[in-house]
């Protein structure tokens, strides 16, 4: 049997496409969705039920670009969001963002008589990075409207908020708000070895249960080690030699498996690394 490391994690790493759609994007999920956006949107958008769409949408031909959402849903009332979690820098991440938000506008138009008028859009980024370092203010969380030159709005239904999780630094004792309580389950919750106090309340108490890894089935399991190690690959992308003094990229994923408690079996696999490699970080 292979040796199984005695740190493994009770729940799952939300950052994960794995884990951000089987705690956001799924029928038995929607709840926390609900919770989740109804913290982040006006008192007159507030969602009381919503819809998943499709998350491939295509444009006028199949040779146009496909653009692929972590999850787009629509509100009761028609309000459409797209909700991404992004692990990796992007070069053009205000492109991109603008470029996935006119899929949701374009789909509203009506044939024949049509008047022009949109159901509000959200756009809602949940970084794992800092995308605005050279910032002389960096804020936690940029809520961006058209405006005019006067900073007045002038539309208010097309709506872009990016989160950027390493800003946000509160601890337990420090958490103020149902929001804030909702950004420290995410940024801490694969390190939790037990439900905080301060989480002990049903919306948490059922992420905790469907982030708890021992509640996954052997093939939801299986595609959690590929969603965490590509995971991995995107937090590890400077690929540097041993001559260097630095560790390779695969030792990196492999230090990161073995904390999760990966069997050797599988960090063989998965690495490429010889079990005498594999032996030595253990040491």
């Amino acid at each position: 049997m292979s040796q199984i490391i005695s740190t493994q994690k009770k729940y799952f790493n939300p950052y994960t496409d794995f884990g951000f759609k089987k705690l956001f994007g799924e029928e038995g999920s929607k709840d926390l969705l609900i919770d989740f956006l109804n913290q982040l949107l006006p008192i007159h958008h507030q969602i009381a039920e919503l819809t998943f769409k499709n998350s491939e949408n295509l444009s006028d031909t199949e040779d146009d670009r496909k653009a692929i959402f972590d999850i787009y849903c629509e509100s009761k009332t028609g309000e459409k969001f797209i909700v991404e979690m992004q692990k990796g820098k992007l070069k053009y991440l205000k492109d991109r963002a603008l470029f996935y938000a006119m899929f949701p506008i374009r789909e509203q138009a009506e044939k024949g008589k049509w008047d022009y008028q949109l159901m509000p859009v959200y756009f809602i980024a949940i970084l794992d990075f800092d995308y605005d370092k050279k910032s002389k203010l960096r804020k936690f969380m940029r809520d961006i409207y058209l405006k005019d030159q006067d900073g007045d709005i002038f539309y208010e239904k097309l709506n872009f908020k990016f989160l950027q999780m390493p800003l946000f630094n509160k601890l337990e004792n420090e958490l103020e708000s149902h929001f804030d309580k909702w950004l420290y389950f995410l940024k801490n919750l694969e390190s939790f070895d037990h439900i905080p106090a301060i989480l002990n309340e049903p919306i948490f108490q059922k992420g905790f249960e469907i982030a708890q890894l021992s509640h996954l089935t052997s093939v939801q399991y299986e595609l959690y080690q590929k969603s965490l190690i590509q995971y991995w690959d995107l937090k590890n992308v400077k690929d540097t030699a041993f001559e260097d003094g630095e560790l390779s990229k695969a030792v990196k994923i492999a230090k990161g498996m073995i904390a999760e408690g990966f069997s050797v079996e599988m960090i063989m696999k998965l690495t490429g690394l010889t079990k005498q490699e594999i032996d030595e970080l253990l040491l």
